[in-house]
Formats: structure tokens, C-alpha cells, sequence
């Protein structure tokens, strides 16, 4: 039952993915609030020494981001990271839009999407949605960086080097902070880091 149940859902989301908030004839559950965990975590990774236990605190970032609000939401997700990571922009995309559709207040939904844009070096489309994944989780440290090099591509440099800015005093260790080195293409102006 939960197998044809699954295969249904998938069925319907390649079939029809502008769907409305439901799936199923349900609406999506209620976001679970892992602010005060992402909270902790970032506080343990800006005290991390090295670079190794930076990368274990933030897989545990990611997985409290890739939590979904219920298993709908979730095969969606997992199903359209699947495609992103095979290549299937096109097909990412229209599962990722029902995701959004589904759950319009699940802010991992929008963040995955603009990744797909980004790739697509779609950047005009990628920024509102990374807009709304950090106004629903405001220490989203994925996408509070993912939008730094959203205008990057879109060459707002000033606004790039805030948001990554604001991005690396949440994580200090993230592998964009290169960027704002010497040579780097947001390296400030007369200013040393």
C-alpha cells in the first residue's frame, strides 16, 4: 500500500506539477521548527578548529534543512535532489516547483530550487527563491551564501560580498570564503581580512 501510495505520488508530480497545496487530496503538515537546533550548530561551528569538524557540524545543518514536513514532502524532496545530483535540471526543477507548491512555507523547498536556477545560471529566477527560503530561515547558511553567489552571477558585487559576508560570520569555514580573499572577486576594496 505505502509502495502504490509512493509511485502514486511520483505519478502526480511528473504528471501534474503545478498541482495546489495539496498532494492526495492532504495538505502539506506543518513545518517543524529547527531554528534553536541550527542555532547550536552554528555556535559549535564557529568554535570548530579544524576544517574536518567544521564539515560534520555542517552535515548536521543539513540534515535538520532537509527535514520535511511530512512523507509527501519528503519523497518530493529527496526525488528532486536525486535528479539534480543526475544532471536533470528540467526534471528537478518541475518536482522541486510541486515541492513549493505543496509546501509553500518549507524553506528547504525554494533553497533547492534556486540551486537548480543557479546551475542553470538562471540567476533572475534563483534569487527570489533564495529570498524566501532565508526570510522562513533566517541562519539558512546554505542559502544566505547560495544568494552571495546568486549576485555574483548577476554582478552586484557590492550586495555578493554582504551576503557572504553575513554568511561567514554564521560559518566561518565555508569553502566560498576564498572569494573574499586577496584576488578574490569580492575581496573588499582598501580593506585586509
Amino acid at each position: 500500500m505505502i509502495r502504490f501510495a509512493a509511485f502514486s505520488l511520483m505519478i502526480a508530480v511528473t504528471a501534474a506539477p503545478a498541482a495546489a497545496h495539496s498532494l492526495d487530496g492532504k495538505s502539506c503538515a506543518e513545518v517543524v521548527d529547527h531554528a534553536a537546533d541550527v542555532d547550536v550548530l552554528i555556535a559549535q561551528i564557529q568554535d570548530a578548529e579544524t576544517e574536518q569538524e567544521a564539515r560534520v557540524i555542517s552535515g548536521q545543518m543539513w540534515q535538520l534543512w532537509t527535514d520535511a514536513p511530512d512523507w509527501q514532502a519528503q519523497a518530493l524532496l529527496d526525488r528532486g535532489m536525486q535528479r539534480l545530483k543526475a544532471g536533470e535540471l528540467a526534471e528537478a526543477l518541475n518536482i522541486l516547483d510541486a515541492l513549493v507548491i505543496y509546501c509553500p512555507d518549507y524553506a528547504e523547498g525554494y533553497n533547492q530550487r534556486a540551486f537548480v536556477n543557479y546551475l542553470q545560471h538562471d540567476f533572475e529566477a534563483a534569487l527570489p527563491d533564495l529570498d524566501r527560503a532565508i526570510e522562513l530561515s533566517p541562519n539558512h547558511v546554505a542559502a544566505i551564501s547560495g544568494r552571495a553567489l546568486t549576485l555574483l552571477g548577476l554582478e552586484r558585487l557590492d550586495e555578493a560580498r554582504t551576503a557572504l559576508s553575513q554568511a561567514l560570520e554564521l560559518n566561518p569555514w565555508l569553502s566560498e570564503r576564498h572569494l573574499l580573499g586577496p584576488g578574490g572577486p569580492l575581496e573588499p576594496l582598501g580593506k585586509d581580512i
